[in-house]
């Protein structure tokens, strides 16, 4: 961990030096519901994003010459890349809705410098969770209580809301983080009796209900949950999250989430666009 540090320190003072003798740092614009490609003049090595509502996946198996970017909302944020000749990439990230241009091609010119030049006095830097959990460590699983806990402390919008009976479901947009996706839920039970969940099932759907024979729904399985509750009393409200491989939806698919009652009948069903 301590070499990892100081590599990292080493490429983000690299980085703010070159920034700070007049390089201007090129400005990519991401959202979740577009894949931006970013094509690099040799394979990539390493990419490291500052803030978690920002996801940069490149094949770190096999080193490929691209990479994925994908963004929620939130504040603006940067990204560094390395490639495997040692050469280093500095970028800003901001969240649009709209995306004038999805595809990126780096020219070597565009690199900050090389990992083997910079200063050789490295001071200390402390890294966020997202900094030192993008880089893989000896293969170290994600700590997913961790991030979990850490993204209810950061609370973002719910801007996807159902309400039957007196119960209302809330869900926030996908964030991106490494290849999994993660989905806060909320639930509120305004009625006089408490709601027991039997199901919480989130799916990615293509074509009209109404047309059986174009109309498909795969349920997405999670692969961790966190918090998620069996009932929720009456005036009580919780908040949980559940954690799904990486998934993307087509110009077409949209997700759906569908909430059951046990032994009742307010079940919701949430369409999100």
């Amino acid at each position: 961990m301590k070499k990892l540090i100081s590599m990292m320190g080493l490429l983000i003072i690299m980085a703010t030096v070159k920034a700070q003798n007049g390089k201007v740092l090129d400005t990519i614009f991401a959202n979740e519901q577009m894949t931006v490609s970013l094509f690099f003049p040799n394979p990539i090595r390493q990419g490291i994003t500052g803030s978690l509502n920002y996801a940069f996946s490149f094949n770190r198996e096999r080193a490929q010459f691209f990479g994925l970017l994908q963004a929620t909302p939130g504040e603006n944020s940067n990204l560094l890349v390395v490639t495997e000749n040692g050469s280093v990439y500095s970028f800003l990230l901001r969240y649009s809705q709209k995306l004038e241009k999805l595809n990126y091609f780096i020219d070597i010119s565009d690199r900050i410098g090389h990992e083997r030049t910079g200063p050789s006095m490295v001071p200390q830097v402390k890294l966020s969770l997202a900094d030192s959990d993008t880089v893989p460590t000896n293969d170290k699983p994600l700590d997913y209580p961790k991030l979990c806990a850490q993204l209810l402390r950061n609370p973002r919008p719910f801007n996807q809301i159902k309400y039957k009976d007196g119960v209302t479901i809330r869900m926030t947009k996908s964030i991106y983080y490494l290849n999994e996706v993660y989905v806060v839920f909320e639930i509120e039970n305004n009625s006089q009796i408490d709601f027991e969940i039997d199901s919480l099932n989130l799916y990615k759907v293509n074509g009209n209900n109404k047309r059986k024979s174009s109309y498909q729904a795969l349920l997405l399985s999670p692969i961790y949950q966190f918090q998620t509750p069996t009932v929720v009393l009456k005036d009580q409200t919780v908040e949980f999250i559940s954690v799904y491989p990486k998934f993307t939806l087509g110009a077409r698919e949209r997700l759906l989430v569908k909430l059951e009652e046990l032994n009742g009948d307010r079940d919701l069903i949430l369409k999100l666009r």
